[in-house]
């Protein structure tokens, strides 16, 4: 089997998919299951800088280190180069869709899809809020990155 390739989206790509990419590649790991990650926005706000303070702070408190991620763009190319593409929120899933140029082999949704009775429901963006906010951005990605390894691992077998 080819290696899986996952890109989280978000708006600027300092918070809430670098916390994506985090939790996805911590449960992939721990799954043993052999994946590419990346993280992406749909805006260019943030290309080549790093992720907010807080989300650094967020990850270090389970023993991860993003400091070294930089934000990019979402671009054409990645709906080629990925398997999986998950957007945040329905605004993310919007601006995604402008970018797709339909030709691509990655399968687009919504984060949250991905966890069985959470359908539908988006990753709340953590920017204007204080500690708790990014603690539930964790929470919410932490849930969704193991129900896309399980889903992962579901389809190897």
């Amino acid at each position: 089997m080819t290696k899986q390739r996952v890109l989280f989206v978000c708006l600027g790509n300092i918070c809430r998919s670098p916390l994506a990419e985090a939790a996805f590649r911590k449960a992939a790991s721990e799954a043993g299951l052999d994946v590419e990650v990346d993280s992406a926005g749909t805006a260019d706000y943030h290309v080549d800088e790093m992720p907010d303070p807080r989300s650094i702070e967020e990850a270090q408190r389970h023993g991860i280190d993003i400091s070294s991620y930089r934000g990019r763009q979402l671009k054409p190319a990645d709906f080629q180069a990925f398997d999986w593409i998950l957007g945040m929120d329905r605004s993310n899933m919007t601006n995604i869709s402008t970018v797709d140029p339909g030709d691509g082999k990655a399968q687009v949704f919504m984060l949250m899809d991905t966890v069985p009775g959470q359908e539908g429901r988006e990753v709340a963006d953590p920017w204007y809020g204080g500690e708790d906010n990014f603690r539930a951005t964790w929470d919410d990605v932490s849930m969704a990155a193991k129900a896309l390894v399980a889903k992962m691992t579901d389809d190897r077998a």
